[in-house]
């Protein structure tokens, strides 16, 4: 008999396999064949941590528990019909590209950016030169912004699509089965790369297509369906459908669509700053422990939102153990992001704090139509770029001084490689985003004491939170409002925001063009 038992054990008895047997024997009330923990989570309500477990046990004529997963058979569609375009290799893309070979169609996939071995020498280049390739950063290149930006892969997207599917790819492609167990999974950018590169060779083995270095600048539209695409080089590629799935940074793709007649709506955001404390201090606060986490538990993470003045103020990708990065995609722009490796080791923790905003909130941008929110948000970060002397050095400051309102007379070290100068970040920002930041912070530092502390700092600025145009597409079929055979897809097109949820709408895009295409052969 197969069935799951509930334990709550202590961090070192969930971590050591001769300490939870018996817990499990004993639990189980019979003779255990075999036993796999299947769930796992912190629970850090308390002083005194508690690590909950799902653990399912063999027993009777069961002798063993199955593996977590069953890997995906995908055929050979070399010789399909069925030509699907898709612009974009982030999760979206290759994951939209993979469920197409599930389903029979032969998918092409064009990425303007970089394979990851490229791209990853690109990102060096940009640490140490302090200069970002349009084309090859942490934005554009395979895998998307997710592959050298953390790799978590929590979402609360359950109802679009089940992420337990995302997750066994991931784990069919390489990934540590850990990520079907732990509540908040997690890959890290150091080990990303190589399975992007194991999805783009099922892609490639099973008769698809991977295009690098490519950049669709225009659809082919003919009496309002897609035909294909064309690419800077001015070739035409022609296709049954286009999966739309270039991330929320592909900004000149918004302009080309709106010169292509592509209707597009304005979208709302989420703007501020990245905030970097001490991993210990963030540890000493979450495990309420002067001593921190000790031996046994991971790097602490943690989860804020408040409301002020109208608007909503949290805590946005939180790396703990992690670095901040340059996030940039184009020459004269400010943008910071956070990333952790696998191992979760780095003194840090940082974690975008950020503030909503709504078309309408910058009335300056109103007659902006489409790309009020798009406009804003570039003025912004070119702002920054410019304050810092035309560099992606960036501006900081401490976090209590922000709230005070007083310079920062000197920094602590910080993981952003770049560098780092003393700025008045609460002037530099926005009145209306960085008066919402200040309360927030209060607030924060009300629910969390020692959390609004000098020992944190400001980095700016945090602008990719989502995409702020919104491509339109029926809710239904997931088709454009008005073009036939255009799918907007994952968080460029404003319809996801990560890899899980990225990844499932790349899916359901696939499935629907499936269902349209199938629904035309008599």
């Amino acid at each position: 008999m197969i069935k799951d038992i509930s334990l709550r054990v202590s961090p070192e008895i969930a971590a050591t396999p001769e300490l939870l047997a018996p817990k499990v024997y004993g639990a189980a009330g019979c003779k255990v064949n075999d036993w796999k923990i299947v769930k796992r989570s912190v629970d850090a309500r308390k002083r005194d941590i508690i690590i909950n477990l799902t653990v399912r046990v063999a027993s009777g004529n069961d002798q063993k528990v199955s593996s977590g997963y069953n890997p995906v058979d995908f055929p050979d569609v070399a010789d399909s019909k069925q030509t699907i375009v898709i612009v974009g290799a982030g999760p979206a893309g290759l994951f939209g590209a993979l469920e197409c070979i599930r389903l029979g169609m032969r998918p092409i996939v064009i990425e303007r950016g970089k394979d990851v071995d490229a791209r990853r020498l690109d990102i060096a280049t940009l640490n140490r030169e302090k200069k970002i390739d349009p084309e090859s950063n942490y934005c554009f290149g395979e895998g998307g912004a997710g592959t050298f930006s953390d790799g978590k892969l929590y979402t609360r997207s359950k109802k679009r699509g089940n992420p337990t599917e995302v997750l066994s790819l991931l784990v069919q492609h390489g990934a540590d089965e850990n990520i079907l167990i732990d509540s908040h999974p997690h890959i890290g950018s150091d080990r990303l790369p190589g399975i992007m590169k194991s999805i783009r060779q099922t892609i490639i083995n099973c008769g698809g297509e991977v295009r690098f270095e490519t950049r669709v600048d225009h659809l082919l539209i003919e009496d309002g369906k897609v035909r294909g695409v064309e690419t800077s080089e001015g070739d035409r590629i022609m296709a049954d459908a286009v999966i739309l799935a270039t991330g929320h940074s592909a900004r000149d793709v918004y302009r080309n669509l709106s010169r292509d007649g592509v209707k597009m709506e304005a979208k709302g955001l989420a703007v501020g700053v990245r905030l970097e404390h001490p991993q210990r201090l963030i540890d000493q606060i979450q495990y309420h422990n002067p001593a921190g986490r000790g031996r046994w538990l991971p790097a602490a993470e943690y989860n804020f939102v408040t409301q002020a003045d109208g608007r909503g103020v949290y805590s946005f990708c939180m790396c703990p153990g992690g670095v901040v990065v340059a996030a940039g995609s184009g020459l004269e722009e400010l943008v910071v992001n956070g990333m952790s490796a696998s191992a979760r080791s780095s003194i840090w923790a940082n974690s975008g704090m950020v503030v909503e905003i709504r078309p309408g909130d910058f009335p300056e941008y109103a007659d902006r139509g489409e790309f009020e929110m798009l406009d804003m948000i570039e003025d912004l970060e070119k702002k920054f770029y410019k304050e810092s002397n035309d560099s992606i050095v960036a501006p900081a400051q401490r976090m209590k001084d922000f709230v005070d309102g007083k310079d920062s007379k000197n920094l602590p070290p910080s993981s952003y490689l770049p560098g780092l100068y003393e700025s008045r970040m609460d002037r530099l920002l926005p009145p209306f985003i960085g008066s919402r930041l200040q309360k927030g912070f209060q607030d924060f530092g009300r629910k969390a004491k020692g959390f609004l502390t000098n020992e944190a700092i400001l980095i700016g600025l945090e602008s990719r939170t989502s995409s702020p145009v919104r491509i339109p597409r029926d809710k239904e079929t997931l088709c454009h409002v008005e073009v036939e055979g255009l799918y907007p897809a994952g968080e460029g097109a404003g319809y996801a925001g990560g890899i899980v949820s990225a990844a499932i709408d790349g899916m359901r895009c696939a499935q629907s063009i499936n269902n349209k295409l199938n629904s035309l052969i008599v």
